[in-house]
């Protein structure tokens, strides 16, 4: 980090995450970053450093690609952020139904599991006391 911490190296940005370069350049890839160059060094602006932030966070939510990147552009389209702040809510309500309906699977196959566990230990107890 040089320049009071205007910019940032990919080393800088890989260490600071916890993430690989290559995690760093996928996000390049993939028009989430746009760092200047200095022959084959990146140079990442505060601007990157905001953005990978918001991406890994996205990431971690478990949003997709395109909600990523939706939600990450808006934010360079007006001063006003109600409509990203409206947008990134109905997002996360949607997130929030998929993850309480994956909850329930899970609960439901477990109980399932749990039944299932029960009727073998039972079958055991009694082939053993033939």
């Amino acid at each position: 980090m040089s320049q009071a911490g205007s910019i940032f190296t990919i080393s800088d940005l890989s260490r600071e995450f916890g993430i690989t370069p290559r995690t760093i350049r996928f996000w390049e890839d993939q028009g989430i970053l746009a760092p200047q160059r200095e022959g084959n060094k990146r140079i990442f602006t505060r601007r990157d450093r905001a953005r990978l932030k918001m991406a890994l966070r996205g990431k971690r939510l478990g949003l997709t690609l395109a909600e990523i990147k939706d939600l990450i552009g808006m934010y360079n389209s007006t001063e006003d952020e109600t409509p990203q702040l409206l947008e990134c809510l109905r997002i996360m309500e949607k997130r929030r139904v998929v993850l309480l309906q994956q909850r329930e699977d899970i609960e439901a196959m477990l109980a399932e599991i749990g039944q299932f566990e029960t009727q073998c230990q039972q079958e055991l107890v009694r082939r053993n006391q033939r």
